[in-house]
């Protein structure tokens, strides 16, 4: 066996490396310096490799590379016993984009007839990568669209009551003092909102929320909700992304501040002294590809594979498969708010809701307290008090009854992409078919978070 170290020296947020000696399951490397690592011990032979680094598959340019019999481009190496690693005979050029002196992988491979499961993901998820970076999210805005916008001196009641009757879960803020947009009022904001005043229902639908501004909820916040010993903390700065960023790092910035959007702001300063543009979603991101993969069908086999053969989504138990998230359910009698615990606390936006049976019923999301907003409703509730059920009769009661999106094991990936891609919906959940019990749930976070890697 030979210890044979591989490196990435140009940078970067997080990397991972795979090998044809790792099966293609991907492993993390270890920032050593300035620069990534990892060590195998390998026997001596003719191995390929390549990085994927923050969610975009890479090669080393300074090493030989070569195109294997799927068209993927991959690096090279030759392990022998007491010697360096010798350079392979270079093959034809490749396409490629120079960039910190790495190679983008580029070429979009042919379709192959048949591949092992890792080989397909890679191949895959190396064609979706070369969309996502040579596009920006300024191409996925909307031309024309109506972009709500509210002042931070506006009463905390009345942006609740704006937020719901124009079907708003999360809304950018404008500091007339600071001239710009400085923070988003979300559904959470409700919630938390509805937690520290429900201490006092009296006040809860009357002067305070009539006269308590955006601005001091905001800070009463970080004091009340502050570190986990109760001491405030400093508010962050404004997560935004720039119209010219490409949409990889869109959607890495979404996933990994585990918010739903991201506002937009426009490169260039204009007469109009707004910054903002828009918001980016990943559902935004979503349809954009999907309009890319019908263009360009070849090469995306793995879209007809179904669920059950790719490692995807958050899954019961029962299952047999394994998930980074718990997948939770409640039944239609519980508190309203345990509901509001477990979404704040699991940081997810949805929680599948059951029958006595176990069968799928509905889906509760964090948005859905908005409801609450009309008429002010939550003045004249105790939240204790209210169950699932009563809060879904609410919900009913004020938009309708509503679709829940489901798919099975056996349905395929590109079936799911199409259904996520329907305006407002944002998770899937997998049944069984004659029983509806809940096997999974498939979000757009996990779409996203399978697709970069």
């Amino acid at each position: 066996m030979v210890l044979q170290r591989f490196s990435w020296p140009y940078g970067g947020r997080h990397a991972s490396f795979c090998g044809s000696f790792t099966g293609w399951r991907e492993y993390p490397m270890a920032l050593v310096g300035t620069e990534f690592q990892v060590v195998f011990d390998l026997p001596p032979g003719v191995y390929q490799y390549r990085f994927l680094v923050d969610g975009v598959w890479r090669c080393d340019e300074s090493k030989p590379f070569m195109r294997d019999e799927y068209g993927l481009i991959s690096n090279k190496v030759l392990v022998e016993n007491n010697a360096q690693p010798v350079a392979q005979p270079e093959p034809s050029p490749i396409r490629g984009i120079n960039m910190d002196e790495g190679t983008i992988l580029t070429t979009m491979p042919p379709e192959p007839s048949s591949q092992n499961p890792g080989m397909q993901i890679a191949v895959f998820r190396h064609g979706i990568s070369g969309i996502l970076l040579h596009n920006t999210i300024y191409e996925v805005v909307p031309l024309s669209s109506k972009l709500a916008i509210l002042d931070t001196q506006l009463p905390v009641k009345q942006a609740f009551k704006i937020m719901h009757d124009e079907g708003l879960a999360l809304v950018p803020l404008w500091d007339d003092h600071q001239g710009t947009i400085t923070g988003m009022l979300t559904a959470s904001d409700f919630v938390l909102m509805l937690r520290k005043l429900q201490r006092n229902i009296r006040a809860l639908g009357n002067e305070e929320l009539e006269m308590h501004p955006i601005s001091a909820w905001k800070e009463a916040k970080l004091q009340f909700y502050g570190g986990p010993d109760g001491a405030a903390v400093q508010r962050r700065p404004l997560i935004h992304v720039k119209d010219s960023d490409n949409l990889v790092d869109v959607a890495l910035t979404i996933i990994r501040n585990e918010i739903s959007s991201v506002p937009i702001f426009k490169s260039l300063p204009d007469s109009s002294g707004m910054p903002l543009l828009n918001l980016a979603t990943l559902q935004g991101i979503l349809t954009f590809l999907c309009s890319k993969l019908q263009e360009q069908p070849e090469g995306y086999s793995l879209l007809h594979n179904q669920l059950l053969n790719i490692p995807i989504g958050t899954w019961s138990p029962h299952t047999g498969r394994t998930s980074n998230r718990l997948l939770r359910t409640l039944p239609l009698s519980s508190p309203l708010n345990s509901c509001l615990d477990l979404l704040l606390q699991d940081r997810v936006s949805s929680i599948p809701i059951v029958d006595d049976n176990g069968s799928l019923r509905d889906v509760y999301s964090l948005s859905d307290i908005m409801a609450l907003a009309k008429n002010d409703v939550y003045a004249r509730i105790e939240l204790e008090q209210v169950t699932v059920q009563n809060a879904l009769d609410v919900q009913y009661q004020v938009q309708g009854r509503r679709q829940c999106h489901t798919c099975l094991q056996t349905s395929t990936l590109l079936e799911v992409l199409g259904k996520l891609c329907i305006p407002g919906v944002r998770r899937v959940v997998i049944i069984e078919q004659s029983t509806r019990f809940v096997e999974g749930i498939i979000s757009l976070r996990d779409i996203f978070t399978f697709l970069l890697g």
